[in-house]
């Protein structure tokens, strides 16, 4: 079995139940189990000005599909959530990315893991921190606390939401 951790966020719709409804999704996948979900976090969009500001979590979940295959489960979940994808970083009611596969470096043609910008994303670090904490990033050795501590304190806000 696989350990891996999954972002998700959305800014359209209802955001919160938007990602909650993809990680149920998540874990009806045949050979997928939801080991563990982030708090809820409301953060400022990155990158983009005038957008609505999005929900972000983490899901971990423990998988016996290769990396390729639960990539193409996530992007389906998508499509059947109704994403449509247009341009670079625009308001979406759902987006899942594999942060981590394991410890395993990939690089494939639309297949990146480690993500090529967890390291930079608070709205990514905040919640891996509340699932792992300790846990080494495979290409940078470092932790996922040393990781936010290098962040800078003026970018991304990042706010604790009510649980859910």
């Amino acid at each position: 079995m696989h350990n891996v951790f999954i972002g998700i966020g959305s800014n359209l719709g209802n955001p919160g139940r938007n990602c909650l409804d993809a990680v149920n999704r998540i874990d009806l996948v045949a050979g997928c189990k939801k080991t563990g979900l982030s708090h809820l976090y409301l953060t400022e969009p990155v990158g983009v000005d005038k957008q609505p500001w999005y929900v972000n979590c983490v899901a971990s979940i423990s998988t016996e599909l290769s990396a390729r295959s639960l990539m193409d489960n996530l992007l389906s979940i998508e499509a059947d959530m109704g994403r449509i994808r247009s341009k670079k970083w625009e308001s979406r009611n759902i987006d899942l990315d594999i942060l981590l596969f394991n410890n395993d470096i990939i690089t494939e043609e639309n297949l990146i893991i480690p993500h090529h910008l967890m390291h930079k994303r608070r709205f990514v670090i905040v919640p891996m921190l509340d699932l792992a904490p300790d846990l080494i990033h495979p290409s940078l050795g470092k932790t996922m606390s040393e990781l936010l501590d290098a962040l800078p304190d003026d970018e991304q806000q990042v706010k604790l939401m009510k649980d859910h």
